[in-house]
């Protein structure tokens, strides 16, 4: 074969292409990036370090600024023994040092180079703390058509212990199929009952059993980073040692070209897509939705989002979001908002508003 190689399934990350040697063997791509991509086929996720000269200073800057936004009282007395993190989702619309690290040019570049498609970020995470959260892939909160483009980066803004919840990994559990509602038989459009609800955490430890996969642990020193693939299962060890920190951004991706949507909220056979209405954090322009080189039409997006909203439940007078979130502690984990969380899954799985 001559001439550079013709890849017959764009539809798919380069790194997880049928086709991922021959793509990767072009003389073009530099060592460090036939690295990363390696790691990420193999693995499921790559370790690099943060690539700014002033990583020192806008870690520091970070933590200057959120500090006081977390509500560590909380995490304290209630939070830390419910094995439930501390969060601020998407600072980068009011912190240019969160801005800054999620919109690294050289990042950007790596990740459009290992998935064959123009990346962009569109969510931003911070934590001070462990997340102490269930193993899982992030395929059913964020996902794309065609499937897959999507990851995330998870940067350490200080050096992190074993002892201070670090990341857990299941090496090679990307290469697994994609599980979302059908699989499980669960229907989100439909009331919650004894025979229609939605357990992934189940189905997860039960595929970790039947793979016989082991976990690995990410201790990283500050300024290491690690990209991960969307359906890699991943998860928060437990915070052991309460006086320390785990200071740490994570920066989720897509890339051009795809439909996104939410599917643990979705049954698109059913007539349901919870599409995601996102702009692109670097241009600030609404992101189109597009399937095979076409854009989709609005009014299927709308009408297919709607759909996912025809059974709201009115709030009751008494909620405190706070207390649904200490109740709940995977929406917290999932970045959802209390409010709407309730009125569209909450009061039909029958939701606690507050611990018992």
């Amino acid at each position: 074969m001559s001439g550079k190689f013709n890849n017959l399934l764009p539809g798919v990350p380069s790194i997880e292409n049928p086709f991922f040697k021959q793509i990767f063997s072009d003389p073009s791509i530099d060592d460090e990036t036939r690295r990363v991509a390696t790691d990420l086929n193999r693995d499921g996720y790559a370790v690099i370090k943060f690539p700014d000269e002033d990583f020192d200073s806008i870690a520091a800057g970070i933590k200057a600024s959120l500090h006081d936004q977390y509500d560590w009282d909380t995490w304290r007395n209630k939070w830390y023994d419910a094995k439930v993190g501390l969060r601020i989702l998407d600072a980068w619309q009011t912190d240019e040092n969160v801005r800054r690290i999620a919109t690294n040019a050289k990042v950007i570049e790596l990740l459009s180079k290992l998935f064959g498609r123009q990346a962009w970020p569109f969510q931003t995470l911070n934590f001070p703390v462990g997340t102490q959260q269930h193993v899982h892939s992030d395929s059913i909160h964020f996902s794309s058509v065609p499937e897959r483009f999507m990851c995330g980066v998870w940067t350490a803004l200080e050096d992190i212990s074993e002892d201070a919840g670090p990341l857990m990994y299941y090496p090679g559990s990307h290469k697994w199929p994609v599980y979302t509602n059908e699989h499980i038989g669960y229907c989100a459009t439909e009331p919650v009952s004894d025979t229609n609800r939605m357990d992934y955490e189940t189905m997860w430890d039960a595929l970790i059993e039947v793979h016989d996969a082991k976990p690995a642990i990410f201790t990283p020193k500050k300024g290491e980073a690690v990209i991960w693939l969307a359906n890699l299962l991943h998860g928060g060890l437990e915070h052991v040692n309460k006086q320390k920190t785990r200071w740490s951004q994570v920066t989720h991706y897509y890339f051009e070209g795809c439909a996104y949507y939410r599917p643990f909220r979705s049954d698109p056979f059913y007539g349901a897509i919870y599409f995601s209405k996102m702009n692109d954090m670097i241009t600030g322009a609404a992101v189109e939705h597009q399937y095979s080189g076409f854009d989709i039409p609005k009014s299927f997006i709308e009408s297919s989002y709607n759909n996912c909203s025809a059974q709201r439940a009115i709030v009751p007078a008494d909620f405190d979001p706070q207390q649904y979130l200490l109740a709940n502690p995977d929406v917290f984990e999932a970045g959802e908002d209390p409010v709407l969380h309730y009125r569209l899954h909450g009061w039909r799985e029958g939701r606690r508003l507050r611990p018992e």
